[in-house]
């Protein structure tokens, strides 16, 4: 693990991982809370790494401290749970004959319930030659024999990060005369966007998109260019994006919402439904490595679905899209608030269509 001022959840991480874990080690890169007497109740392989605006290069470090013949890797905002636990003692035998293990990563949530969730490179056997890459949002390229488990790691933030933290790294690389790879503009395209910078951050995913890179960062960068530009006020060359990403493999549930949204501000009512629809039949390969947000194949399109048929008069079928997405989120504000509007119409005697 490399922390920084992680006292309120380091604790808890570590709690969590006691379990299956043969060493702890921890690189502080420079707290000035109480993170490394907290790592000290855990283990005493606690290291000190000088921050040089480079987690590649802090990982690691870390890496270089383990003994074990695999390494795992954490955040300190990271969770393992008890069953969760166990799958991963168990995969120190599985992992004979093997190089890497993807491991599930749930990294947003809406309570206890994942809304995003992707697989992540985690496991990784000792003198394999495995090293970090990128300033920010640092990988692991795998290589050799790859194993995926469907044991999960929770990411349980607690209190909002620093959002221009990434996007100063990545200036100061700039400004120093660093080379961004395909993978490195991609994220910092997005990093602009998140701080809303849109013009720029439409210039370079737009130059990400020209050159190499994986396709499923491509078609991701399609749907953040459609983002950008409604963020702009320019809705059609937010539809364009949208689709185009359909150009980088199997059309994604969140790209056919973006569609269905569109379709529904321009008052094409069948097309809405069409997309929505579509949105909500298509299955969601989490094996691809790319972001799944469980939402867009499910609870959004339902609830839309619900709005476009109330406003084709159309209320048995309103009213059944809405109960599909109070199977999803049954405290939903939006659901709750249907639910009532279609009890307010049936007690005041309304016909269904």
């Amino acid at each position: 693990m490399i922390v920084k001022n992680e006292q309120e959840v380091l604790a808890r991480c570590l709690s969590s991982v006691k379990p299956f874990a043969d060493e702890i080690i921890v690189v502080d890169t420079g707290s000035s809370d109480k993170t490394v007497s907290v790592a000290g109740q855990f283990t005493d392989k606690i290291f000190t790494f000088e921050w040089c605006d480079d987690f590649s290069a802090a990982r690691n470090f870390s890496f270089s401290k383990a003994t074990c013949d695999l390494i795992m890797w954490l955040d300190a905002d990271d969770v393992v749970r008890e069953d969760d636990a166990k799958k991963i003692e168990a995969l120190k035998e599985q992992m004979h004959g093997y190089d890497v293990a993807f491991l599930l990563y749930a990294a947003g949530f809406e309570g206890e319930r994942p809304t995003l969730t992707y697989f992540r490179e985690r496991i990784f056997r000792r003198g394999g030659g495995f090293v970090w890459k990128g300033a920010v949002h640092e990988a692991v390229e795998a290589h050799g024999r790859v194993l995926y488990s469907d044991a999960k790691i929770c990411h349980k933030k607690v209190r909002a990060g620093d959002k221009w933290r990434n996007l100063n790294i990545y200036r100061k690389l700039i400004s120093n005369g660093g080379r961004l790879a395909p993978r490195d503009k991609f994220y910092y395209g997005r990093e602009l966007m998140f701080c809303g910078l849109y013009r720029e951050a439409a210039a370079i995913l737009a130059d990400f998109l020209n050159g190499e890179g994986w396709e499923e960062n491509k078609c991701e960068a399609c749907l953040n260019l459609c983002s950008v530009y409604c963020a702009l006020g320019d809705r059609s060359s937010a539809l364009a994006w949208a689709l185009k990403s359909f150009e980088y493999g199997v059309p994604k549930s969140r790209a056919c919402c973006m569609i269905g949204e569109e379709m529904a501000l321009r008052g094409k009512t069948d097309a809405a439904i069409y997309w929505y629809k579509t949105a909500a039949s298509l299955p969601q390969n989490i094996y691809s490595g790319a972001f799944v947000e469980e939402d867009y194949s499910g609870y959004i399109p339902y609830l839309q679905l619900c709005v476009l048929y109330d406003r084709l008069g159309n209320y048995t079928v309103a009213e059944r899209y809405n109960e599909l997405a109070g199977s999803i989120k049954p405290h939903s504000a939006a659901y709750l608030a249907n639910k009532s509007y279609f009890l307010s119409r049936l007690s005041g005697g309304a016909e269904n269509g």
